[in-house]
């Protein structure tokens, strides 16, 4: 019996020649990030170990992301414990306000993440990094306090679910609205401890910053982790932003898959998840009445990438925010809001009545920079969309992409650019 991708880099990491679904095992990491969340319980934890100090300083980031700039006491508090801990024991890959960034779009540019790895984070949405043929997923703190100390961590081998992806997107079609209709058809629990695989002559025609997208909500679908084959865009990407050495990966022809799904991305419209959960899906063209809305948030760890960036642009050039909506652009890293600032797209953003934000999760978890109040509607292009997610227990978030967001900022109801004038 042969082994998918995802069980090959673990049985590789566990130092062993094969591996099968629902075996535990113990692996080697690659990486171990922490955000100012989670990363002030996980030092807490460590301290407990009496450990003389982490497993390498080379191979733990931790990237305060979630409040920072500092909304309060609290948050400061958090940084702060994250910031001692960094230099105390002189973490390399420890990201300050003015070089920070989302974390899961933050790794992969700085170039700490690489096909092969197996990284975990204390952070659900950690399985972004399957983009580029890793293994990653997400841990609680307690599991990255061990992962600093040891380098080590313990694993259920999950079993698989393949999605084979033909065709083109056509026009405002993305990453976004594949991983949502996905999530509509097999549910937010369809995949739950499963890998999700993605293969097919389709990969091809998605971007990087689609795969970053895709395998970014694999955890909405209850995945374990989202995996992408290591193709020439990869590893164009991979050697432009990283110096490290990588391995490639491929499931064997004999690999068993618990399911297997043929998604046409020719025959995809653009999608968006009503509330209160991201399967909860209908297409542009399924909405027939009109969703008003009272704020556009277009960023997150999910959608905040400079092909993001470019997207809302197109829309919102020479168009403006519709009267009382709020629209709220968060560019995800240093390097994508610079680069968005040197093609001009800021510069369209503001013109357009937007406002940009430095890279913060703020809104995206009801945070900070964005919160909603009672019986207020929000279009999100960030993952989850829960009762209270952004705010007050009686708003709504509707989830979409970049396109759909912008487009409906301009009307002030849900809209899908091509029903702009």
């Amino acid at each position: 019996m042969g082994m998918t991708m995802t069980q090959k880099i673990l049985a590789a990491h566990a130092g062993l020649d094969y591996v099968e679904a629902g075996q535990l095992i113990e692996a080697d990491l690659d990486l171990v990030l922490g955000n100012d969340i989670t990363s002030p319980v996980a030092i807490k934890e460590m301290e407990k170990m009496h450990t003389d100090g982490v497993f390498d300083k080379d191979k733990i980031a931790l990237v305060p992301d979630h409040f920072v700039p500092n909304k309060d006491i609290k948050s400061a508090e958090h940084c702060k414990c994250v910031r001692e801990f960094a230099r105390r024991h002189e973490i390399t890959n420890y990201f300050e306000v003015g070089e920070m960034g989302i974390e899961h779009a933050l790794l992969p540019e700085k170039g700490l993440t690489v096909a092969g790895d197996v990284v975990i984070g204390a952070d659900s949405h950690t399985c972004t990094y399957g983009a580029l043929g890793a293994f990653s997923t997400g841990v609680g703190s307690t599991d990255m306090a061990a992962g600093m100390a040891t380098g080590k961590a313990w694993f259920k081998v999950p079993s698989a679910i393949q999605f084979r992806l033909t065709g083109k997107p056509s026009a405002w079609v993305s990453g976004k609205d594949v991983i949502l209709h996905i999530i509509g058809m097999i549910g937010v629990d369809g995949a739950l401890y499963k890998s999700m695989e993605f293969v097919g002559d389709g990969v091809a025609n998605l971007s990087m910053d689609d795969r970053f997208t895709i395998a970014n909500m694999a955890i909405e679908a209850g995945g374990k982790n989202g995996i992408f084959p290591v193709d020439e865009k990869a590893v164009a990407y991979m050697k432009e932003h990283s110096q490290r050495a990588y391995t490639v990966y491929e499931a064997d022809e004999d690999a068993v898959y618990d399911a297997v799904y043929t998604i046409d991305l020719s025959a995809l419209r653009p999608t968006v998840a009503f509330p209160h959960l991201p399967e909860n899906t209908k297409t542009i063209d399924e909405i027939t009445e009109d969703v008003r809305i009272d704020q556009v948030v277009i960023g997150s760890c999910t959608n905040g990438r400079l092909d993001d960036m470019r997207i809302a642009a197109s829309v919102l050039k020479g168009r403006h925010v519709a009267k009382g909506m709020r629209c709220i652009i968060l560019p995800a890293t240093q390097a994508i809001y610079m680069q968005a600032m040197e093609e001009g797209l800021l510069k369209i953003f503001i013109e357009a009545g937007a406002v940009v934000s430095t890279p913060t999760c703020g809104p995206c978890l009801g945070g900070y920079m964005g919160i909603l109040a009672a019986g207020e509607r929000c279009v999100s292009t960030t993952n989850r969309n829960f009762v209270g997610r952004m705010g007050h227990v009686e708003s709504e978030v509707y989830l979409a992409s970049p396109a759909v967001a912008a487009a409906s900022a301009v009307t002030g109801k849900i809209s899908g650019p091509d029903q702009l004038d």
